[in-house]
């Protein structure tokens, strides 16, 4: 053996030709790259809405707001552009599958479209990004705006959002499984959401274990400080389901409502309450990631969950149409109710009394 080692060692190229041993022989095999498809030259604006839900200027505004982030460093000739890792993203979120990404003729492997996919949706849930497209209004003319956009769809005035807590249902996850099981029994993220008239999003926080109750992420939230802050004026009034306190800024309905004045108010309560209903189906159903259950650990989910919030709002920004089913609402919530035993604080209720009598009678 140690013979044939040395002869190996020795041998140059010509005798190599020659020579008999089948592991001299073998040709060095040559690296071959993966066709990629380029979409956005080979569908047009209906088809890439239909399966990216963004036409190709839409495309190509998201790419170029993450560009940066996107761009490898590498210097190979077969990176994967930022426009095939916004492409491969949106496909995933459209659908819920990573599988469904690599079956589309992207030309990417399944771990590519993994890491791609975890890079786009860092990228776009950045505070940086996402303070870009959601904003809760703090000038008197927006508000204003929106009082009046609120008020003719019932007659409720005053309103200046709509607020309800969403479950975007997650797989069991390894540690503490036990917070994220919610009152259906199933584990989730609660998400808090507020839409504005347009059915734009507003706010969103998307950080709590299924088993936290709404109120209590209200509670802790930025927007709570907005109003009892009083960053925002007086007379600008959100509206919630009975699962939140009642404040003298959000407006519940009556649990047992007289006849009059407060069935008034109810009627009209939830006919602008409503909204926001409408508004978590539209997101879903955009990105149905978020319809089904989402197979990441905690902590992506919530990036998932932003970054789909983010591209809800520049789609209706670049009024890309939602489909027909979206006007409907989210039938996966049904109305929350105080956790028993807890003082919710009910601040508001004189001044709801107030407010049903002045304009509801």
């Amino acid at each position: 053996m140690l013979e044939i080692w040395i002869l190996d060692t020795l041998t140059t190229p010509s005798d190599c030709k020659n020579h008999s041993n089948p592991c001299i022989n073998k040709k060095k095999k040559k690296k071959t790259l993966n066709w990629r498809r380029n979409v956005l030259q080979t569908m047009d604006d209906r088809e890439l809405i239909r399966r990216y839900r963004l036409d190709r200027a839409g495309i190509m505004f998201v790419t170029d707001l993450i560009r940066d982030t996107l761009t490898s460093p590498t210097q190979r000739r077969n990176a994967i552009a930022p426009e095939l890792k916004v492409i491969t993203t949106l496909r995933y979120l459209a659908t819920g599958k990573m599988q469904q990404c690599s079956s589309d003729d992207l030309g990417l492997s399944q771990p590519s479209v993994s890491r791609v996919i975890t890079q786009t949706i860092t990228a776009l849930s950045e505070p940086l990004i996402v303070s870009q497209f959601i904003s809760f209004p703090l000038d008197i003319p927006t508000l204003q705006a929106q009082k009046t956009a609120f008020m003719n769809i019932a007659g409720f005035p005053g309103v200046v959002g709509v607020i309800d807590g969403t479950h975007i249902r997650i797989i069991a996850p390894s540690e503490d499984e036990y917070v994220y099981v919610n009152r259906k029994r199933y584990h989730s993220i609660n998400v808090q959401v507020v839409f504005s008239a347009d059915y734009r999003i507003v706010d969103i926080v998307a950080k709590w274990p299924g088993a936290t109750h709404d109120a209590r992420i209200l509670a802790e939230s930025g927007l709570r400080h907005l109003f009892e802050g009083r960053r925002i004026p007086a007379n600008c009034h959100l509206l919630g389901d009975s699962g939140y306190p009642c404040k003298p800024w959000l407006l519940t309905p009556y649990l047992h409502p007289d006849q009059g004045s407060q069935l008034n108010y109810n009627r009209a309560h939830k006919k602008t309450r409503a909204v926001v209903e409408r508004g978590i189906g539209q997101l879903k159903r955009r990105f149905h990631i978020l319809h089904g259950e989402v197979r990441l650990a905690p902590g992506k989910v919530c990036k998932v969950i932003t970054a789909c919030a983010v591209l809800h709002n520049i789609c209706k920004a670049r009024q890309i149409a939602d489909h027909p089913t979206d006007n409907r609402a989210d039938e996966d919530d049904d109305e929350e109710y105080p956790p028993q035993g807890r003082d919710l604080s009910q601040s508001g209720n004189p001044y709801r009394a107030q407010f049903t009598n002045l304009h509801f009678m």
